[in-house]
């Protein structure tokens, strides 16, 4: 039986609208908000912002077995190629969008170099099994990346916002970020979901079996991400409402070399590996892997790092708006190039 997109998920792109709206409208009637939410901060950190943070990278960490990392090393070319395309690839092409698209608009470029860094972990399990892809190795490299991204992300976001665009001499690229910032960030909402995740994961596999856990417990806690997210978003615009007619265009310029990245991405990885004969199954895996991105983290690193109301955490926020839909038709090609190349 063919897999659909879940409700929730499905629409995810107009929960997100909605939210943008709902955050505007409490903006607009209660423009005493922004006293409101400074009031339940400790030092620079907002505390309900942090726990739906958190709790928004909880889910998607808590889904990856761990447990599949040894099967790493038994398919070297697979793995190789995956780790290529998303670790480098990936990373350098949506940096080369951010400066062809938004080098005159730094913070907006700067958010779209902290998407590119952060790999997918969540949604590309749900595209791998719309494209029958393999589950195993997507769970597989899904726990790469888990673990890449809590070793390198720190260091990328340095190389790639304080180095990169200095040696490439862009004048207009005036944003820099702390190390220090960006690696406790990523220990909070990074380090402490990851932590939940694998010991929630560990003792109640281990309590009530694996089978319990993917079927009943994995999917309890999933939408506990979009609410986590939705609630971000309500918050960040809340803060925009005389903002509003300026949006629209912001949305398209920063949509624009996201949609660009996707595709690229998608056909880019998908022919690389079916060159390299991979079958079909892994190919999708290797392909949507590489093409998803963890705007979770993303969005939380943009936040702690340069305020919920910043231009990069809004970046962050219009990443899901686009990547949705896009998929969704990325699966649909997908498919189509498993008849063509190899049904």
């Amino acid at each position: 039986m063919q897999p659909k997109l879940k409700f929730l998920d499905h629409y995810l792109t107009l929960w997100i609208f909605l939210a943008m709206a709902v955050g505007v409208a409490l903006g607009y009637f209660f423009p005493n908000i922004s006293d409101v939410t400074d009031s339940l901060s400790i030092g620079t950190t907002n505390i309900p912002l942090a726990i739906g943070l958190i709790l928004m990278m909880y889910p998607p960490l808590a889904k990856v077995d761990y447990s599949l990392l040894p099967q790493a090393f038994k398919d070297k070319k697979v793995i190789g190629i995956s780790l290529l395309l998303n670790w480098v690839v990936g990373t350098v092409l949506m940096f080369g969008l951010a400066v062809l698209f938004l080098r005159n608009e730094p913070d907006y470029m700067a958010g779209l170099i902290l998407i590119g860094l952060a790999r997918c972990i969540a949604m590309v399990i749900v595209w791998s099994d719309l494209a029958k892809a393999n589950r195993e190795y997507t769970a597989l490299l899904v726990a790469l990346n888990s673990i890449f991204q809590i070793l390198s992300y720190s260091f990328l976001v340095w190389l790639f916002i304080n180095v990169l665009p200095n040696k490439l001499g862009l004048a207009n690229f005036n944003v820099s970020v702390s190390m220090k910032d960006v690696t406790e960030s990523v220990l909070i909402y990074l380090g402490i979901p990851f932590v939940a995740g694998f010991v929630s994961r560990y003792t109640l596999v281990k309590s009530k079996g694996v089978e319990w856990y993917n079927r009943k417990f994995a999917p309890k806690i999933s939408p506990v991400t979009l609410y986590a997210l939705l609630f971000t978003i309500v918050l960040m615009f809340s803060m925009k409402g005389d903002k509003i007619l300026e949006l629209p265009m912001d949305v398209i310029k920063i949509a624009i070399p996201l949609i660009v990245y996707f595709v690229l991405m998608f056909f880019v990885s998908f022919f690389i590996s079916k060159s390299l004969n991979v079958p079909y199954d892994k190919n999708a895996s290797i392909a949507f892997t590489a093409t998803g991105n963890n705007f979770e983290l993303a969005i939380a690193v943009a936040i702690a790092v340069f305020g919920i109301h910043s231009p990069q955490a809004f970046v962050g926020v219009i990443g899901p708006l686009v990547e949705v839909p896009v998929l969704i038709l990325l699966v649909r090609a997908s498919l189509w190039l498993k008849k063509r190349y190899y049904d």
